[in-house]
């Protein structure tokens, strides 16, 4: 074994192939363009690695305590992955648009929207069919060669990253336990929370009578969408209505995750829950990357696929969230000071078992 073997340096590094050079015409900036774009497959190759794993993890009956930090470590590594390749367009900007205009008509019709491992990641993680933007009218996978277009559908049809959290999130014992119940104390919680509010604001000197029916109204707004986690039938209302992705149950439980952090049972699950909310910003911050960077390059040219590229590449930064349910959790977020204390059997429960 050495090294150019083991890595195979003959073949990868034969790769590279500019077709300004095969028609006579060699554009020195088409190399970088092809190794940008080659070393990012590689990378999506090995997102689809770590997913890998956390599905194998997240995808049985009971998640083993002992495997929690591995598919903690994984999404983890997604996301230091995910900022390297956001860093990755600053090299590629190193190319004037004039420079990409030397060879850019000779890569028609091929675009970065063909990306079959990027829709897998897209699909692997729980962006839904239904929930996509359509593609200048046409669904994402029409640009994707019939072989390619397969395959993603089939991954479609497995479980997802995001079904598999739902279900371990509902699996969540501390949200009821003994006589504790986290939906009813939070609730209670937040009652004590908002009448000390409201009777701040009406206690007020310097506030105007409207002033203080403005600020308390809004309290009680405030009120109403925070009932979305306790009361059933509003929740069922807005989920109906697209409002939330994930189970109320799930959600209860990350919400308790996320105010209990500090647990030690729950500070693993905090991390994981705070990595899928990273991995979720660096995937909307390449989104909208690539969208400026082909707003700096093209301008309002049409893409090298035929399509308006830059526009849905904005529109899909703030459209094709996955765990935009997590983000939304912050709404329901109380003071330390308000929150409802756990009863010691509760408590105990989430300590180390060697603790005096």
């Amino acid at each position: 074994m050495d090294y150019a073997s083991y890595l195979q340096l003959s073949r990868i590094l034969s790769a590279q192939a500019p077709e300004s050079a095969r028609r006579g015409t060699p554009a020195h900036d088409e190399m970088l363009f092809i190794i940008i774009h080659q070393s990012y497959e590689l990378w999506f190759k090995q997102i689809i690695h770590e997913i890998g794993l956390i599905d194998g993890i997240f995808g049985e009956d009971s998640v083993d305590e002992a495997d929690l930090g591995r598919a903690v470590h994984a999404a983890e590594r997604i996301v230091r992955i995910q900022r390297h390749l956001v860093a990755q367009i600053d090299i590629l900007e190193t190319m004037t648009p004039m420079d990409f205009l030397e060879f850019r008509n000779m890569l028609v019709p091929a675009s970065g929207f063909q990306s079959e491992q990027f829709r897998i990641i897209e699909a692997r993680l729980g962006l839904s069919r239904a929930r996509r933007l359509s593609f200048d009218g046409h669904t994402f996978d029409t640009r994707l060669p019939e072989d390619a277009r397969t395959r993603v559908k089939a991954e479609e049809e497995k479980r997802t990253v995001l079904a598999a959290l739902d279900a371990w999130l509902s699996r969540t014992p501390f949200v009821e336990m003994g006589g504790f119940t986290f939906r009813e104390a939070y609730g209670a919680a937040l009652d004590a929370m908002l009448k000390g509010d409201i009777a701040m604001i009406a206690a007020h000197p310097q506030l105007s009578a409207q002033e203080k029916q403005v600020q308390t109204a809004a309290l009680e707004k405030s009120r109403a969408i925070l009932d979305a986690l306790i009361d059933d039938a509003r929740y069922a209302a807005i989920r109906a209505q697209g409002g939330f992705v994930m189970s109320r149950r799930a959600l209860q439980a990350a919400l308790f995750i996320f105010l209990y952090r500090d647990e030690p049972a729950l500070q693993l699950p905090f991390r994981l829950l705070h990595a899928f909310m990273d991995l979720d910003e660096q995937m909307a911050l390449w989104r909208l990357r690539h969208a400026l960077m082909v707003s700096r390059m093209i301008g309002s040219k049409v893409g090298t696929g035929g399509s308006s590229g830059a526009q849905y590449l904005r529109a899909t930064a703030d459209e094709h969230r996955v765990f935009n349910d997590l983000f939304a959790l912050t709404t329901f977020l109380i003071p330390r000071s308000a929150m409802p204390k756990l009863p010691d059997d509760v408590r105990r429960a989430m300590r180390y078992r060697f603790e005096a």
